[in-house]
């Protein structure tokens, strides 16, 4: 079993990102800019923006976080998105999720302009991710297909099952893995699938995107398979000083013993997501300065 180290390949790609500004520089050119929307004080939310803004940081990137009261209406939000929209310095930018109940993600997703949406979720980079044409595209699935590419595990005629179809991660996840370059054979499962060990016996490689910790156990995984681990909760433990534990959805001891490569919980693809936003922002910064 090899472990799909996530914080070595973001060690990697802050690096060449790092030249890639440095080069700019030398041309008298500005770094590039990515600022984080956060509305609310969702604990998980504020942990990972910092973590987001000190990447962005390592890189020599620009970055900055606007926070705002869960209190902020959907049209204040959307006033500050036109903001961001029209700053030329900003580059790309991000609303963290979750939201307030009170707004409509996807409303708050559309208004972002699709030129600086580094986080892929605007409708018409998601209809250009189906038609398989370039597009900003969600940094989850990216950075699992960066780290796939890494470690130069092979996709092409394998099968792969995908567990969990949510617009973050799953379905765009499926998509990107039938494409051309990657050319898998995909099968989407979720809450409403039948006889999903039966899938995940037969799969080459699994990734578990559906938040439900410890989900996949050995008996669900064939000898050899390569398991990509997506999910990330926090379970009690009394054990520990902070009273609870991080878990993935996969039951990481029993799993392990049987795969060929793994991701770790925490370590993983956590890591690779905030590698792609980075990767994102560089796009939208050089079609910048190309045009």
């Amino acid at each position: 079993m090899q472990l799909l180290d996530g914080k070595k390949i973001l060690s990697e790609i802050i690096e060449e990102l790092s030249e890639q500004v440095k080069a700019h520089a030398l041309k008298g050119q500005r770094p590039p800019c990515l600022v984080a929307v956060l509305v609310g004080d969702d604990g998980a939310s504020q942990t990972y923006v910092s973590s987001k803004e000190k990447n962005s940081a390592a890189c020599g990137f620009t970055s900055r976080i606007l926070r705002f009261e869960a209190s902020l209406t959907q049209e204040q939000l959307i006033n500050e998105i036109e903001k961001l929209n029209n700053d030329i310095e900003v580059d790309g930018f991000i609303v963290q999720s979750p939201l307030p109940k009170h707004i409509s993600a996807q409303k708050i997703f559309d208004a972002i302009a699709p030129d600086k949406d580094v986080d892929g979720f605007n409708t018409l980079n998601t209809g250009k991710l189906t038609k398989g044409m370039d597009s900003f595209v969600p940094a989850t699935p990216l950075g699992i297909m960066e780290l796939l590419k890494r470690y130069k595990i092979e996709t092409s005629g394998k099968h792969c099952v995908v567990i969990g179809r949510s617009d973050i991660v799953g379905r765009p996840l499926s998509i990107l893995l039938s494409l051309p370059n990657a050319n898998a054979t995909v099968t989407l499962c979720h809450s409403r699938t039948k006889n999903l060990e039966q899938h995940t016996l037969q799969a080459d490689i699994i990734i578990a995107a559906l938040g439900q910790p410890e989900f996949l156990k050995a008996h669900m995984v064939k000898e050899g398979a390569i398991v990509i681990d997506v999910g990330i909760s926090r379970i009690d433990d009394a054990s520990k000083k902070n009273g609870f534990r991080l878990s993935g959805d996969v039951k990481f001891d029993e799993v392990s013993a049987k795969c060929a490569y793994i991701t770790p919980v925490p370590g993983g693809i956590g890591l690779m997501t905030i590698a792609s936003l980075l990767q994102n922002t560089m796009k939208a910064y050089h079609a910048k300065f190309e045009n």
